[in-house]
């Protein structure tokens, strides 16, 4: 028995390609749920809005996801490539070229927002807004370049997400 190892990689990528649908699908819907921007004074109110703060714990839990899940499935896409991708930075340059990111600079900023929310414990409301609105802003720019990748999966790579479970819902998220 021939073991297929290619195969096994482009089933691996659709199924983080199906992931992506699924995690920008979650994040779309979780910030449905909030009247954006929101304010410190408003957010202060709520304090004990036990719905609202699990809300908005799941965007910055699924906003991550998202990124993670992404990352994974454009170093995943080089690879099968065959492009350079002995560095992460490398990675974001090859997509930045082929249209998938619109820029660099757009992803790291993603990247600090979210590392901040992973070690930031401010009761400052006026500093927990900021933080949220900026997440609901920056999560245009990971569901755009969600969209893009898998595009970009299938018609460079040949290889779509794993299922259609979330392909409807996830098209939906772009109007």
């Amino acid at each position: 028995m021939t073991h297929d190892i290619l195969a096994e990689q482009r089933r691996h990528l659709a199924q983080l390609l199906e992931a992506i649908q699924r995690c920008a699908w979650f994040l779309h819907q979780s910030e449905a749920k909030i009247d954006w921007p929101i304010d410190a004074e408003w957010l202060s109110e709520h304090r004990k809005d036990v719905d609202l703060f699990e809300t908005l714990a799941a965007i910055n839990e699924r906003f991550a996801k998202l990124q993670d899940t992404l990352a994974s499935a454009m170093r995943h896409s080089v690879l099968l490539a065959a492009e350079s991708s002995d560095s992460f930075l490398k990675v974001l340059a090859f997509f930045e070229k082929q249209g998938v990111i619109e820029s660099v600079s757009d992803w790291q900023r993603c990247r600090a927002v979210r590392n901040m929310a992973a070690h930031d414990y401010s009761t400052n409301y006026s500093e927990i807004a900021e933080h949220f609105n900026l997440l609901n802003e920056l999560s245009r720019v990971l569901l755009h370049a969600s969209r893009r990748l898998i595009i970009w999966s299938a018609e460079q790579l040949g290889i779509a997400p794993a299922s259609r479970d979330f392909s409807t819902e996830f098209e939906r998220i772009f109007p």
